[in-house]
Formats: structure tokens, C-alpha cells, sequence
């Protein structure tokens, strides 16, 4: 006798949905480090069943965005899982690896002569100029996919890839509260202006330098560890 389907309610693209709704919350800041949730209040937000937000939550804890609620301080002890701190000596070290990725990807875009759309910084230029830190993440991340790809060498992008939802977070956790720096477009400019001449070596230094500066900033301006746990404690 044949037994019967399977049948998965669960769909790859929900959980995919679910995933990034979370991830972009974590990001901007609607989910704040040491703010406790549950499988319940999210699929109650986000009014989808249980299974696929248990699937995203469990991919984030993976990737270390949120940790299980059990065993932490008072505050946040119990069901659910607490998003986690931002560690600076961890960040230091994502944006080491992306300093290199970067340089890689400007040396070998710069080897091809590639042209960056003047459009993309044309929108980064604006989005700086505006109020919304989402808008500024994702223009920011448009310019260096747009590098990754100008390299010729797909292994780049798929590599910094893992690395920039940490790296979002961050940015977004020193947006909310300091602008972005006015410098941070004319580097991008200048990236694309040594990579359009060729010039392999400035290219690779200039966009080094950027992720060293970027890093150097970002740390200094992060929000005090265990913040929203001493604010909601008080």
C-alpha cells in the first residue's frame, strides 16, 4: 500500500519572508538589542502561522542575531529568544574580512575599466541628505553589490554576503542616532572614478580605507551594550 503524502505547510518562501521582515526590524531598530520575543507575538504581527516564523527564528539564531531567552538576566528570562548585543570586537573583525573583499572586488573591477551608474550615487548622495536609515542602508548596500559585480567574480558577493546583515545592523543602530557622515558619498565616488581609470592600485586602497574608516566610526558611536535592558528595567 502506498503510503500518503506528506503534506508541508510550510512554505520556502514564507519562511524567506518572515526571515527578512525580522532581519529588517533587528536592523532598524523596531527590534532592539535585549528586546525579548516570541514565536507568538510575531506571527500575531506579522499574521502568519507559527511554523515559519519557528524556521526564521531558528535561521537567526544561527546567525547569531538572536539569542534563547532561558539562562539571561531577569529582564529577559523565559519563553521566546532576546535579540542579541552588538559585540564591537566581532565587528572589527566582519569588517576586517570586508575590507579585503572590498579592496579584491575594486582592484579587479578597476582591471576591467567597469563604470558604476552615476545613478546609484546620485540616490546615496540623496538618501544621506534624508531621515530614513533604511533608505541610507540599502543605498549604501547598492554601491558595493554594484562593485562585487563590476569584479567579474561572483564568489565575492556570495562571500560578503554573510557578512552584511551584521553589518546592516550596525549601521542602522548608529544611524538612528548620528547622521551619516557627509564624506561617505565622495568616497564612493572616488572608488568608482579610479575603478573607471583603470587604476587597479587607488582603487583597492581607497575602498580599504573606506571600510577602515567606516568600521572606525560606526564603533565609536555605538549605543552602550545592555542599553534597552537598563531602560527597560529602570
Amino acid at each position: 500500500m502506498t503510503p500518503p503524502p506528506i503534506l508541508l505547510d510550510i512554505s520556502p518562501d514564507m519562511v524567506d519572508q518572515v526571515y527578512k521582515a525580522l532581519l529588517d526590524a533587528i536592523c532598524d531598530g523596531s527590534l532592539a538589542a535585549g528586546q525579548r520575543i516570541t514565536q507568538e507575538d510575531i506571527a500575531t504581527r506579522l499574521a502568519v502561522s507559527r511554523q515559519p516564523v519557528h524556521q526564521a527564528l531558528r535561521q537567526l539564531k544561527l546567525d547569531g542575531l538572536v539569542v534563547d531567552a532561558a539562562g539571561l538576566s531577569p529582564a529577559t528570562r523565559g519563553r521566546g529568544v532576546v535579540i542579541s548585543q552588538i559585540d564591537p570586537q566581532a565587528m572589527a573583525q566582519i569588517y576586517a574580512v570586508r575590507g579585503s573583499l572590498d579592496g579584491l572586488s575594486a582592484r579587479l573591477a578597476a582591471q576591467r575599466r567597469a563604470k558604476i551608474d552615476p545613478a546609484l550615487i546620485a540616490q546615496g548622495r540623496r538618501a544621506s541628505k534624508g531621515k530614513y536609515v533604511k533608505a541610507m542602508i540599502e543605498a549604501d548596500m547598492a554601491f558595493h553589490e554594484a562593485v562585487y559585480a563590476a569584479s567579474g567574480n561572483d564568489l565575492i558577493s556570495q562571500s560578503a554576503r554573510a557578512h552584511w546583515r551584521h553589518i546592516r545592523r550596525m549601521m542602522g543602530a548608529v544611524l538612528q542616532h548620528v547622521k551619516q557622515r557627509d564624506t561617505s558619498w565622495d568616497d564612493h565616488q572616488a572608488i568608482a572614478d579610479a575603478m573607471a581609470a583603470g587604476d587597479a592600485d587607488l582603487a583597492e586602497k581607497l575602498s580599504i580605507q573606506h571600510c577602515e574608516d567606516a568600521c572606525r566610526i560606526l564603533t565609536q558611536h555605538l549605543p552602550p551594550i545592555n542599553s534597552y535592558l537598563h531602560k527597560t528595567s529602570a
